[in-house]
């Protein structure tokens, strides 16, 4: 059987990197007896599959994997004795039995996204409303991004708007953080990391945001299938 987990990433485990959570979860698996499947060969391992590489420094709400096992067991018991194991920060929110069929990579086509940051020049809603509407009137963003070309890295300019699904502002929170929803593109059809675009807004609008400070959390993530946006099913 195939169980597909939905989990999150928060706290200081935001810092722990797509391979430190793939070895979290196989020394998990271990540790409560979960009869999870090995591929076959020489250097055997867990057939478990995380999805989308969370960019580090980044929370989420709603990572995504699939586990497949070598006998049934009921999702909810699965998730309770994952969660007993886990360190705190990461939990399963909810399990279910899934078919084979497309990999979660291949599947996830949009983040949603909530950001959070300070600015110097619109320390009040209403101003940074007014600037956001400058941004949505911009018919193309250019910025650089590194692609691999054999052996060696590239400069290439790739245009963000057509990977903007919208930006809602939310308002400012009691620490004096704008608040930010952004849907935006992830995965194998494009992809636009959060803290890129902040710092895009941040060149156009001339809002001096503190690009170091800037909090990110990944708030669900969808499936796009012939221009319908879905869950994972």
């Amino acid at each position: 059987m195939i169980l597909r987990t939905k989990y999150t990433k928060v706290g200081y485990l935001k810092y722990l990197s797509h391979l430190d959570m793939v070895r979290l979860f196989t020394r998990t698996f271990s540790k409560v007896g979960i009869p999870i499947k090995f591929s076959d060969g020489y250097n055997p391992h867990p057939k478990f599959s995380i999805g989308n590489p969370l960019p580090l420094g980044t929370e989420s709400l709603a990572e995504y994997m699939d586990v497949e096992l070598t006998e049934w067991i009921e999702p909810a018991d699965f998730a309770k004795r994952i969660n007993e194991a886990l360190p705190e920060g990461i939990k399963i929110t909810s399990c279910w039995e899934t078919e084979k069929g497309a990999s979660l990579t291949s599947m996830i086509a949009w983040s949603h996204y909530e950001i959070r940051f300070r600015t110097k020049n619109t320390d009040q809603a209403s101003e940074f409303e007014d600037s956001l509407d400058r941004w949505d009137k911009l018919s193309e963003v250019f910025i650089t991004k590194k692609k691999k070309k054999g052996k060696i890295k590239v400069d290439r300019q790739v245009d963000i708007i057509p990977l903007i699904g919208n930006i809602i502002y939310k308002g400012i929170d009691e620490d004096g953080f704008h608040i930010v929803n952004a849907f935006l593109r992830t995965g194998e059809t494009g992809n636009l990391k959060p803290i890129e675009l902040v710092g895009a807004i941040d060149r156009e609008l001339q809002l001096d945001i503190d690009l170091d400070m800037v909090l990110i959390k990944r708030l669900d993530v969808l499936a796009d299938e012939n221009g319908e946006i879905k869950e994972l099913a």
